[in-house]
């Protein structure tokens, strides 16, 4: 706030006065002077336990030392063996003395914080709890058993998990993307080694690259060849060996897209009959030539058209996806999570999308990149974000994660406007480059079978918006619908997003493309204005609206103002923990983990008014909430913007906090000149 409305108060100022200067009008009755703060303006967290200074004085410490230090934590008492853990018994740990955990059964319980109150998330769910004794609610487990001798745990509840088999392939660059690597050569594009891949993205390079596809002569089969290293292997080498008779390497190879023939066909399969081909290369490709050789020997000159390798599924043709007044909940960096998603649901969320996934790291097989293209049950209608700079590695990520990955849709992020992924030519970067958007774009939906869908802004810089004359043109790449965020990459977060220009867009584009509108919706008004302004919108995506309040998807379903009291969002909070500590683990590090994510979460929804506290409703998302007390104490302190009134609320619901802790939001979501994430 400036000297000048500091000076004259906000309880002076009108409700008029207030909204025309982005300050949420509050009813005077709730009003109170703005608290004397020792920190400076521009600082937006405070950190608990008077260790501010120390904690920003601190030196930054290199990956070795990091990497030492987490060896040292998981031999100490504190990171008891699992295997012992879940049995109670101290031999039981197939590894023995070579075992990277503690064995120290009695040092861990000494030093084992007290159980917190609730009962286990893992039995509440009718499993059992696969922590055992490192469980922080291990007194609640029936009659003291350890939990492995009880029913396994209740699967089925998520998914998309990559198996070690396929990572190892993916740590050694062993993996094969034969289905990708043939439609990036039918399109004329380079398909360089994935080894290079990473020393590629960090140039803004050329969009060919220096890779040719040359056609050998005496074995008829094509080669790859690089000017930086040896002969690549191209995915038609792996046809020449097959044998005619019937035996296949891509049988050996994917023994789950082999050809079926009487021999190998399963007891619920039949026969390939009249040779229809699905569009997979390690199948289809080597057909395709046993039969032109077998009718060339039997005399004959045409070639039957289904086995004409252009006859895959035209994007058309594909499974659509219906997003018209569906409620989509947008995929939201970090607070995204999937704990936070089964909240969405819940309150009345249609779609759900995981956060965005780097391509490069889904390729190295990265856990922890993984790990963000997990599904639960209870998302009916789920896809899955990635960001690519590069052809080649969209079109294999694509490949991978159907193989791997129970998903409905991809959408592919062109709109990201942080500064790590637009300086590798990744998200608001392509807006720059059309040319190489559409070829991620084909590729991308010629290799997968699931729907393709694109979000981008409105333009790279301000001023200069180019989406309305692309907009014919991405729905003829394959794409089924294209979700556009009303502001430009320059332009971030700072102002209203331009909607008028997303109308302009959504009646510019074809009638096979479905055009989500995203930017501001933070209320069912906002929602069906859109909605009215511009009925060739399919739908709008709710993002930080669903950060600050998710309980937006009942207003809207329900067409009213919900004013929400402070028990019934602590029971909110309550099932968020609950989700979090099934995900990540009941034991102290899934609860310290729970912990961080809730406290990132409550940095967006201490910027909610209640609907009662307002003069005038709804409230919009760029409103100021001035210095207020809620109806009771609970209200009162999840209005605070102080990174300890957050960390008081997840003592409520996780216990203490460890000794020594702290915590500054990533995003500084309270920064509401500068927020970085939405």
């Amino acid at each position: 706030m400036d000297e000048e409305e500091s000076g004259k108060g906000v309880a002076e100022q009108t409700p008029e006065q207030m909204v025309a200067r982005a300050i949420a009008p509050v009813k005077k009755d709730f009003l109170r002077p703005p608290p004397v703060r020792a920190s400076s303006p521009n600082d937006d967290v405070s950190i608990p336990n008077d260790n501010k200074t120390s904690v920003l004085a601190k030196e930054k410490k290199s990956k070795r030392q990091l990497k030492r230090e987490r060896r040292q934590e998981q031999k100490s008492a504190r990171n008891l063996c699992p295997e012992i853990a879940k049995t109670g018994d101290v031999n039981s740990c197939p590894y023995k003395d070579k075992c990277r955990f503690s064995h120290d059964l009695e040092g861990f319980k000494a030093q084992k914080p007290g159980d917190l109150e609730g009962e286990c998330p893992f039995f509440k769910s009718g499993g059992s709890c696969p922590y055992g004794l490192a469980c922080r609610f291990s007194s609640t487990h029936h009659d003291g058993v350890p939990s492995a001798n009880l029913n396994g745990l209740k699967k089925g509840s998520e998914v998309n998990g990559l198996s070690k088999d396929v990572q190892k392939l993916l740590w050694k660059n062993k993996m094969r993307f034969l289905k990708a690597d043939t439609q990036l050569k039918s399109l004329s594009l380079s398909v360089p080694h994935r080894s290079k891949r990473n020393d590629l993205e960090s140039k803004d390079g050329d969009d060919s690259g220096s890779n040719k596809c040359i056609q050998s002569d005496d074995s008829g089969s094509c080669v790859v060849t690089s000017e930086s290293g040896p002969k690549l292997e191209c995915p038609a080498e792996a046809i020449k060996d097959d044998d005619i008779d019937g035996n296949f390497k891509s049988d050996v190879l994917c023994p789950q897209k082999r050809r079926k023939t009487t021999e190998n066909c399963g007891p619920h399969e039949t026969e390939n009959e009249g040779h229809t081909f699905i569009f997979d290369s390690c199948v289809s490709v080597t057909e395709q030539i046993v039969d032109i050789k077998s009718e060339q020997e039997a005399g004959t000159d045409a070639i039957a058209p289904e086995n004409d390798l252009s006859l895959k599924l035209h994007a058309r043709e594909k499974k659509l996806i219906d997003f018209r007044e569906k409620l989509y909940l947008a995929p939201l960096t970090t607070v995204g999570n999937l704990p936070f998603r089964r909240v969405c649901k819940v309150l009345g969320a249609d779609v759900t999308c995981g956060e965005m996934a780097m391509c490069t790291n889904l390729l190295q097989g990265q856990a922890s990149e993984w790990a963000l293209l997990r599904r639960h049950s209870s998302e009916n209608l789920f896809g899955v974000q990635i960001c690519g700079a590069y052809p080649d590695t969209v079109a294999r990520t694509v490949e991978l994660i159907e193989q791997e990955c129970t998903i409905d849709f991809i959408d592919i992020n062109m709109g990201c406007p942080i500064d790590i992924v637009v300086n590798k030519g990744a998200g608001s970067a392509l807006l720059t480059k059309p040319m190489r958007m559409k070829s991620i774009v084909e590729v991308a939906s010629g290799t997968a079978d699931k729907p393709i869908t694109v979000k981008v802004r409105t333009a790279y810089f301000e001023g200069k918006n180019r989406i309305d004359s692309l907009i014919e043109d991405i729905g003829s790449w394959g794409v089924s619908a294209v979700t556009i965020h009303g502001r430009s990459r320059q332009q971030r977060y700072s102002k209203l997003a331009d909607w008028d220009y997303v109308y302009q867009c959504a009646r510019k584009a074809p009638k096979m493309l479905q055009v989500v509108g995203n930017g501001d919706v933070f209320s069912f008004v906002d929602w069906n204005n859109h909605r009215t302004k511009c009925p060739e919108l399919a739908t709008c995506m709710i993002a930080r609206g669903a950060l600050i309040k998710p309980w937006i998807f009942t207003e809207i379903k329900e067409q009213r103002h919900w004013d929400i009291s402070s028990g019934e969002r602590l029971n909110i909070l309550k099932d968020f923990v609950n989700f979090g500590l099934e995900h990540w683990g009941s034991d102290t590090k899934g609860v310290e983990t729970t912990r961080r994510f809730l406290l990132e979460w409550l940095s967006y929804t201490c910027r909610y008014i209640p609907v009662g506290l307002l003069d005038v409703v709804p409230q919009r998302i760029n409103w100021r909430p001035p210095s207020y007390h809620g109806r009771d104490e609970l209200e009162t302190l999840m209005a605070s913007d102080s990174a300890a009134d957050w960390i008081r609320i997840s003592e409520m619901l996780l216990g203490k906090v460890p000794d020594g802790f702290t915590f500054a939001p990533k995003h500084k979501s309270n920064a509401y000149d500068r927020a970085e994430n939405g």
